[in-house]
């Protein structure tokens, strides 16, 4: 982080883990989704070396955002008395562009998604939440 990011870069100890803090004046030039106003009201577009990443690492980006703004439980429904239950992952995300990119990063390993409300997908077939399990993992 010193390297690219910041001039300062501190870490805080706290119980059961470690916060790492950093400050510089050019964060916006690399973040590109940092800047003033609300996330779901300003573009969030990828640069032309971000999106290279994403496309290198698609699993990283998911793990990212589905530990930020998704889920994963069982669900459970009954049909004619008989109870089925299977894995299934939600993301929600007020911006459409978050929306965007993480539906392109699922396509790009192929994973099998679908809209179910107007900010939500849903991934519930199973091999789709197979594949997303080997790159999400457990929150941590």
């Amino acid at each position: 982080m010193r390297t690219v990011l910041a001039t300062k870069v501190q870490r805080v100890r706290h119980q059961g883990c470690a916060s790492v803090q950093s400050h510089g004046k050019h964060r916006p030039c690399l973040l590109l989704q940092h800047g003033p106003g609300r996330k779901p009201e300003r573009p969030i577009v990828l640069a032309d070396w971000q999106e290279q990443i994403v496309r290198a690492v698609a699993g990283d980006l998911l793990r990212g955002v589905f530990h930020s703004d998704g889920a994963r439980f069982a669900n459970r429904f009954t049909v004619r008395g008989k109870e089925y239950v299977y894995p299934r992952y939600l993301f929600i995300n007020e911006s459409a562009d978050i929306g965007a990119l993480c539906q392109w990063a699922l396509d790009l390993l192929g994973i099998a998604w679908r809209m179910n409300r107007r900010n939500s997908l849903s991934i519930a077939r199973r091999e789709a939440v197979a594949t997303l399990d080997r790159h999400v993992g457990p929150k941590s």
